[in-house]
């Protein structure tokens, strides 16, 4: 049976973004991201600024994703960019989830949930994010045929202890036999 798939986003989860802007958090080290080599060009806005991209990435992020035993997949504007910047910080295997992200949905749906449903095509998923809603969680309970997880991560904080137990808990779920009553 193939591995479930750990959708990634890297704003967020990854990238503390949201942390206060002159206090990196424990742990982590600072990339800086030329803008003018087109690097996550677009994303909100970025391309416009002259000064390089300050990202702050946990090295130990990178052994504890792949303890887990999920199969990577990028989830995030940075696209094809994260296997160029942020894969060799934490020691991940290039990842592509393709280009069919970016289309926005007027229904409030997050752009990124119908085309991570159909990439998975009812293979158990989780997908680690800090811009899901409970619209999102409600059109993969009803168009997802497997299991899925959507784990919400705080910004300002990144991937903590406790986020690696819910991802590990929910894959060892995937392991346990089920029982009809």
């Amino acid at each position: 049976m193939n591995r479930p798939l750990l959708f990634l986003d890297v704003d967020g989860p990854l990238n503390p973004y949201a942390a206060k802007p002159e206090k990196r958090p424990d742990g982590y080290t600072t990339l800086r991201v030329p803008l003018d080599d087109g690097a996550h060009e677009g994303d909100r806005g970025l391309s416009s600024r002259r000064r390089p991209l300050r990202v702050w990435l946990n090295p130990e992020h990178g052994r504890l994703l792949r303890r887990l035993g999920f199969e990577l997949c990028w989830a995030t504007t940075w696209m094809g960019d994260a296997n160029r910047w942020i894969a060799p910080v934490l020691g991940l295997p290039e990842v592509d989830f393709g280009d069919v992200l970016l289309q926005e949905r007027p229904d409030g749906v997050h752009w990124k949930t119908g085309p991570l449903v159909d990439y998975a095509n009812g293979r158990p998923f989780a997908w680690v994010d800090d811009e899901q809603s409970e619209r999102d969680q409600t059109y993969v309970t009803a168009r997802h045929r497997g299991s899925g997880l959507l784990h919400h991560v705080n910004p300002r904080v990144g991937l903590r202890e406790n986020d690696f137990h819910t991802l590990a808990d929910f894959a060892r779920s995937l392991d346990t036999p089920r029982t009809t009553g």
